[in-house]
């Protein structure tokens, strides 16, 4: 709800009318790009999406400033007036009143707010910390899912349904050969032992879930009380025709599909509360703060991240701590044992040999959140100026971060407040994880570990430092890199061969005889990252030769310059229908 505004209006109706035009413009650029998806996904254009996503990624803070700027070309704000901005906040959260996304247009104020005053204001007298609006129900005037019924229709018919309930304008390759498959999937799943079974029925997110390659509709089955989450990956062929690759309903595999470590959906929704209360039911594991970022919100999930944060501080006690595992150059790395996330803060001085400097850092993590992540790199959210407890540092990690980021803090009254830092999803260091691993997880995760620098690769990103201390191990034991400040595209880098020995001396040598550019990599050295886990380095060699050969690398830098994108699947490739009937498929 906006008002037309005239000299006669007070200045608070007046400013906090600007920065929720702001905000809708904002909310209708993004619908935009988003919406677009369809397009990009029925023409095949790899291309445009994946620039298309990087782009969106941007959208957020072009608004701010936008509306930053209106703010100081319409209106004298200097010095900060107290009454002024309460007023304005309390306007403002009456203009949400009927607003669709009244959540998303908070986290919008708060953003313009912290970006033209000083940090001493940020409390709830003037932003909203708490949130000011309610969500529930918000999508009683645009349903976020549609229902179908197979007790009435016919399992095979609601399923013929609810593939073309879409509208996608591409034929499908064979749908009579996809319901069937999906129906022979799902029927066990949906059988009731209790007679006569409850009633059932199909809850299907209104718009289709784009991301990268693949459109995913995203279901659950009501059955009785009983509910089962299941998501069908749709592809597109070469022909341009539409097939389904499997459907999905583990509830772990199900998590991997929507995991930080992966590119952000394309998703239309006008009240995006109501799809995340829809995915929450579906995934109960994932907080609002997961869901609102995996579907392209992401300063949302800021927002709630951090309302979660200080909700846990105020109901717990154990002290903030040094990060286990071992001590990077570039980063002082902490966490809440309590809290499933860590805190890295940069450096103020890198020791040899790290040559860079802090903006370049940063350059290398804005890289990875622009970049598709393939499941194998951690999401990170980037905070500025956050105020801990004093009283929650444990002596050891304060003297450090007094040692090590003294540029990055600022001690008052009795809060440490770090002026920049990222937070990351908690993992267990690999090399940690190695030390403890039985056989079977331990060739599990060396074959984890492999296909993760292999489908990093194959996405244009080389890690540059991979030694295994620079990936994590998630809950559900995939292998994840997590250190960006040595990473680089693919196309940027010297793929070499070692040449051969001339002397015995040159065979001998502890340091290289040749010479070694800064760009340059060498894949036969590729065991001396695992070397020092011998169990490691056989089972490595073992499953992964490839990553010794140069060749490999050099193939695949051809095919990234030739625009060769390599299928990265969100869920096991043995799911896939086509490899367990490829007699169904021509």
């Amino acid at each position: 709800m906006t008002t037309a505004q005239g000299p006669e209006q007070p200045l608070s109706h007046r400013v906090a009318e600007t920065i929720l035009e702001g905000f809708n413009r904002h909310f209708q650029l993004f619908q935009e790009i988003t919406r677009a998806a369809r397009d990009r996904f029925e023409q095949s254009d790899w291309e445009g999406e994946s620039n298309a996503r990087k782009e969106r990624i941007y959208y957020y803070d072009q608004r701010v400033n936008e509306a930053i700027d209106q703010l100081r070309s319409r209106f004298e704000l200097t010095p900060f007036d107290t009454t002024l901005w309460q007023d304005v906040k309390r306007w403002y959260l009456w203009l949400l009143y009927n607003h669709d996304q009244p959540e998303l247009a908070e986290t919008f104020y708060n953003s313009v707010f912290c970006r033209l005053f000083d940090s001493a204001y940020f409390n709830n007298d003037y932003i909203f910390v708490k949130p000011g609006t309610a969500v529930e129900f918000l999508d009683l005037d645009h349903p976020v899912y549609t229902s179908f019924y197979p007790d009435s229709q016919g399992l095979e018919t609601c399923l013929g349904q609810v593939l073309t309930s879409f509208g996608l304008g591409r034929p499908w390759q064979d749908i009579d050969r996809d319901v069937r498959l999906l129906a022979d999937d799902l029927r066990p799943t949906l059988e009731y032992a209790l007679k006569p079974a409850p009633h059932r029925q199909f809850h299907v997110a209104s718009s289709l879930f784009f991301r990268n390659k693949a459109a995913y509709i995203v279901c659950r089955a009501m059955i009785g009380l009983e509910m089962q989450p299941f998501v069908i990956p749709v592809l597109i062929n070469e022909d341009f025709e539409l097939y389904v690759d499997t459907v999905i309903t583990d509830v772990n595999d199900l998590a991997l599909i929507f995991s930080f470590t992966r590119a952000y959906f394309m998703v239309d929704t006008d009240v995006p509360s109501g799809l995340v209360g829809f995915l929450k039911s579906l995934l109960p594991t994932k907080t609002p703060a997961d869901l609102y970022t995996c579907i392209g919100f992401q300063k949302q999930g800021k927002t709630l991240f951090y309302r979660e944060f200080l909700h846990h501080l105020e109901h717990s006690s154990d002290k903030l701590v040094i990060a286990p595992g071992i001590k990077g150059m570039v980063m002082s790395v902490f966490t809440l044992p309590s809290f499933p996330y860590v805190f890295k803060v940069i450096k103020d001085q890198f020791a040899p040999p790290k040559n860079m400097d802090r903006a370049t850092v940063k350059q290398k993590y804005q890289m990875v959140k622009m970049h598709d992540r393939v499941g194998r790199m951690a999401d990170t959210l980037e905070f500025s100026h956050v105020a801990f407890p004093l009283s929650r540092f444990s002596d050891e990690l304060l003297e450090e971060l007094q040692d090590s980021i003294a540029d990055s803090l600022i001690l008052e009254n009795d809060y440490v407040v770090i002026r920049h830092l990222y937070i990351e999803r908690r993992m267990v260091p690999f090399n940690i994880y190695l030390d403890h691993a039985e056989d079977e997880l331990l060739d599990a995760s060396v074959i984890s570990y492999g296909n993760a620098v292999k489908e990093m690769i194959a996405a244009n990103i080389f890690p540059g430092d991979m030694l295994l201390k620079n990936f994590g191990v998630t809950r559900h034991g995939r292998v994840v890199f997590y250190d960006y400040d040595e990473i680089c595209h693919m196309d940027d880098i010297r793929i070499r061969a070692i040449p051969e020995a001339r002397t015995p001396e040159q065979e001998l040598s502890a340091e290289p005889w040749y010479h070694v550019g800064d760009n340059d990599f060498f894949p036969e050295q590729f065991e001396n990252f695992v070397v020092n886990h011998p169990k490691v380095r056989e089972r490595f060699v073992v499953h992964h030769p490839e990553l010794l050969d140069p060749g490999y690398w050099k193939q695949v830098q051809t095919d990234i310059r030739e625009k060769k994108r390599h299928d990265v699947f969100p869920y096991d490739t043995e799911r896939r229908f086509i490899n367990r009937y490829p007699g169904m498929y021509r």
